[in-house]
This record gives structure tokens, sequence and C-alpha cells, in this order.
């Protein structure tokens, strides 16, 4: 059964690399496109390691990003 890839920018876990926060950038592929929420490199990740980030999951990874904006890490 193949998975259809959520909208950009919906956030998801990467089980594959300890549960690792992402943001969809598109399909590459077989593979999915993830990015961190606060920048930085590109990943790609199987769908069948992909969920759908939980609320708290979601929350942590905009509070690192905004705290990293703070300190002028991002943009």
């Amino acid at each position: 059964m193949e998975s259809l890839p959520p909208t950009v920018g919906a956030l998801l876990v990467d089980t594959s690399r300890n549960n690792r926060v992402g943001e969809f950038r598109g399909v590459a592929g077989l593979y999915w496109s993830l990015r961190a929420v606060g920048g930085g490199r590109k990943w790609e990740v199987e769908p069948r390691h992909v969920r759908p980030a939980l609320p708290i999951e979601q929350l942590r990874a905009r509070t690192a990003r905004a705290n990293a904006r703070s300190r002028g890490e991002v943009l």
C-alpha cells in the first residue's frame, strides 16, 4: 500500500532517525524529503518510516525554532 504525501510544511516524525521531527518538503523519487523545522539540510526518508508529529512534538519543534531565531541562529 502506497502512502500519499502530506501537504508541504506538514510536521512529520522520522522514526528511522531517532524520532527526528521534520517539515515535509516534497517527494524525491521513492523518498519523502524532510527538513528540520529550524532550517538546515534536507534529508530523505522512506514513507514507511514517517508518521505525523503529535501536538507535543510540533510544539517542541516550533519552540526550538523560535528560540534559535531569538539567538539569531535562523531567519
